[in-house]
């Protein structure tokens, strides 16, 4: 038996069926009920029997998976969703030496980790990173962008990027600006791992491959839409943010509802297409399948800061940003800054750097037109970016500073859904 298989223990009067998880000793066996909680028994005093084995659809046809118990199961029938794992919560594990939660599962472990994924599509996996989100960089989102057009020049529905939660929204930015794809792209995560009994991974990972084999094109992060297990939002992945820590609707659309969303109870835990056909909808315009041709711009220009202003905040703070290739700036209300600090920005704009105002509030746009302190950072040379949000502005800058003659321009400009020529109420 291997960890993944299903089995049945019977220790005395109690009998645990689950999955069979490692174990740090030989002595000990560790199964998973299905409530989410672990179990370990003494092996010797116990009877373990082999349910099922951890039989998963990967790859395509004639393909051939990791393990001695592994199976490949590819129906013609069905659509054909890449997985990418790039580590994170979704991807964790515990690691029983410490008790801390470790990335370490690859695309295929997670196919094991959540069977009902099994019937939806036919998979192929792919692992571009194994870290945890906070140490994710503009080389791997690189690397995640050339993946995923990989995937889809080798015929994929849809593709499906595994991702932590924590900066998520800053590669999600990332790949909306660096390509155009005829076919949905999907950022999931989970905010809880799948050793405790409140995750939220298996949700999130069936909604994002329904939401990976709807129409719409563009590339989304595929969350909790609230604390209940029975919908998954579809955020446009240049307008969401992550705004709790830890509860399992963490992820909201700034300035609007989510672009769409996934009824997880019309999937009824199976994945046929009469339970799931309904189960994916659309609330706003968006691009819809086979509609652009795939594209890969990945160029990126690094040399690019986020800074936020704060009462009292010393000059000298804007020294590590001289020579910098782009500054993006989280200005006060309308995007402002206290105005001893206009005279250095503008020595930066004059030395080359791209000066960019955005606003830390969180619903609204920069508007340097109002007061005179915006005035005056406009005359500095300033640029506005409207309502786009600060983190994406920094990606999206850093993408306009390698890509095109203008990124002045280009941060004035809708590029991927980031920014509204106007704002509007919503309910």
């Amino acid at each position: 038996m291997n960890p993944g298989d299903r089995v049945r223990v019977e220790r005395g009067d109690a009998t645990y069926e689950g999955i069979l998880m490692p174990s740090t000793t030989p002595e000990q066996v560790v199964v998973k009920l299905d409530g989410g909680y672990n179990v370990g028994v003494d092996r010797e005093a116990s009877g373990v029997e082999r349910l099922e084995s951890d039989v998963y659809a990967v790859g395509g046809e004639g393909g051939e998976g990791e393990g001695d118990e592994s199976a490949i199961e590819f129906d013609e029938d069905l659509p054909t969703v890449a997985l990418i794992s790039t580590g994170g919560t979704i991807a964790s594990t515990v690691d029983y030496r410490t008790g801390a939660v470790t990335a370490q599962f690859d695309a295929e472990d997670v196919l094991r980790a959540v069977p009902d994924l099994a019937g939806r599509a036919n998979y192929r996996g792919r692992v571009v990173a194994n870290i945890l989100s906070e140490n994710m960089t503009p080389d791997v989102w690189q690397d995640l962008a050339r993946a995923v057009r990989a995937e889809i020049e080798a015929g994929a529905d849809g593709v499906v990027v595994m991702h932590g939660t924590d900066t998520m929204q800053f590669t999600a930015s990332a790949l909306a600006f660096m390509l155009e794809t005829p076919v949905p792209i999907v950022f999931t995560g989970s905010q809880r791992s799948a050793d405790r009994p409140s995750s939220d991974n298996v949700m999130n990972a069936v909604c994002a491959v329904e939401a990976a084999k709807a129409d719409c094109a563009e590339v989304l992060v595929c969350m909790h839409e609230t604390t209940s297990d029975d919908r998954c939002a579809l955020h446009r992945a240049t307008r969401v943010r992550k705004n709790h820590t830890s509860r399992r609707d963490a992820f909201e659309t700034v300035g609007n509802r989510p672009l769409g969303a996934v009824d997880y109870d019309r999937l009824s835990g199976n994945g046929d297409a009469e339970g799931a056909a309904d189960a994916v909808t659309f609330r706003r315009p968006y691009a819809a399948r086979g509609e652009r041709e795939l594209t890969l711009d990945p160029d990126l220009e690094t040399d690019v800061e986020l800074v936020k202003f704060t009462p009292g905040m010393d000059e000298a703070f804007l020294d590590v940003c001289e020579g910098s290739s782009g500054l993006v700036i989280e200005g006060t209300g309308l995007g402002h800054v206290h105005t001893d600090l206009i005279d250095r920005i503008a020595a930066l704009v004059g030395d080359g750097t791209t000066v960019t105002m955005t606003s830390q509030c969180i619903e609204g746009r920069v508007c340097d037109r109002v007061y005179d302190t915006g005035r005056d950072l406009l005359e500095a040379g300033v640029v506005e970016a409207g309502n786009t949000l600060p983190g994406t502005a920094k990606v999206k800058l850093m993408w306009a500073l390698a890509n095109g003659e203008s990124a002045a321009e280009a941060m004035r400009t809708p590029l991927a859904g980031e920014l509204t020529e106007r704002s509007t109420p919503w309910t």
